[in-house]
């Protein structure tokens, strides 16, 4: 399997600024929340809260169910009418919240598809280039503290910042490189509460290569931005990680996109502490007609990626020492045009989330839109 190299020539120094500066401004009275809130405990990392108990979540329909719709319409779909939906995560209580990459906007989500409720709207999002709100985690001690993280993209630089819903965003890590292309959004909590982000190279494959910058790296940090282990750096030589997922047990996984018209392949890496990933073989590639990753979920021995450009998702099973068993199977093939991120919920559930409305897409009347479904027996369905 081939494997790119990172452009020779001489490494340019960036600095790393890690501010107290509010998406709009600098801080400096903590939160402002909407309701009751607990602030959230300072110290040591906190451990990872156990996965709730009695969930009463409806199953949603197994694939490929006789009858497809019913008298409300598609049942895998639990969300219409969306601008731009990226980053999803699934609540304790099994309902999710959504954020749409161009207006800064989340939303809960139910799975019974009840109408979306909005929570609250970033502000100071910088939508220029593939920039935004593009990437959502919840805090390991959610339920104790309500705490959102985002990924989003300033006038001046992308950045991860926490809030509760309805509560003024504080910075958590700022100074990460912000361009036309390739900004990142990759967020994921660790089994042991380390946050992973996700960077992009902003079109220069130097700053990915060069350990004093931002760019191009999967940062490890704790909850309040601080460097786990010999961090922030924990991989380098990425070109876009679009999303990152791990199963609590294996590795952390990154999706890593090729640049625009370069017409090679996407990746999926296996993540290892140090790691420059430019010298690695990854996991598996994605050649570029059925690519454009955007979203990772592991479940067992599988792994899904959402796919843009491919307009699937793709099915990897991976065998005991991590290969991939054969080609990736796809999943939901042209049935809902581009699709973007993928979570998976503790019933074992994917949430999906379309991507038909960013320009490129051919959207439906009722784009961009939130999936909910169990994945086909055995990793994949047939091809369409």
């Amino acid at each position: 399997m081939g494997r790119r190299s990172t452009a020779p020539g001489a490494r340019r120094l960036a600095a790393v600024a890690v501010g107290c500066l509010l998406l709009a401004g600098c801080g400096g009275g903590g939160y402002e929340p909407a309701g009751p809130f607990r602030e959230l405990p300072q110290g040591q990392p906190p451990e990872v809260a156990p996965p709730p108990q009695g969930n009463s979540v409806p199953a949603p329909p197994a694939p490929g169910s006789p009858g497809g719709e019913d008298a409300e319409g598609d049942p895998n779909v639990v969300a219409t009418d969306l601008a731009v939906p990226t980053g999803l995560v699934v609540l304790p209580d099994g309902t999710a919240v959504v954020g749409e990459r161009d207006t800064g906007r989340l939303l809960q989500v139910f799975p019974d598809r009840s109408p979306a409720r909005e929570l609250m709207t970033l502000p100071g999002i910088d939508t220029t280039g593939d920039g935004g709100l593009l990437g959502l985690a919840i805090s390991p001690t959610f339920t104790e503290d309500g705490l959102y993280y985002a990924y989003v993209s300033t006038a001046t630089d992308n950045r991860v910042v926490r809030f509760p819903a309805g509560g003024a965003p504080n910075p958590v890590l700022t100074g990460i490189p912000h361009g036309e292309v390739h900004n990142g959004g990759g967020l994921l909590f660790g089994a042991d509460g380390t946050l992973y982000v996700g960077t992009g190279d902003v079109g220069d494959p130097l700053l990915a290569a060069d350990p004093a910058s931002l760019a191009g790296k999967v940062l490890a940090v704790d909850v309040f931005g601080e460097p786990v282990g010999a961090g922030p750096v924990f991989t380098q030589g990425h070109r876009d990680v679009t999303a990152l997922c791990t199963d609590g047990v294996g590795p952390v996984y990154a999706t890593d996109t090729a640049a625009p018209g370069s017409q090679g392949p996407d990746e999926l890496e296996a993540l290892s502490p140090g790691r420059d990933v430019a010298g690695v073989d990854p996991v598996i590639e994605i050649a570029t007609a059925d690519a454009g990753l955007g979203g990772c979920a592991v479940t067992g021995p599988y792994v899904f990626l959402g796919a843009l450009d491919g307009e699937r998702v793709h099915a990897v099973e991976l065998d005991g020492t991590g290969a991939p068993v054969g080609e990736p199977t796809p999943f939901l093939q042209g049935q809902y045009g581009r699709l973007r991120t993928v979570v998976l919920g503790s019933d074992g559930a994917l949430w999906i989330t379309t991507s038909n409305e960013d320009g490129v897409g051919a959207p439906a009347e009722d784009d961009d839109r939130v999936l909910r479904i169990l994945p086909p027996a055995g990793g994949a369905s047939s091809p369409l």
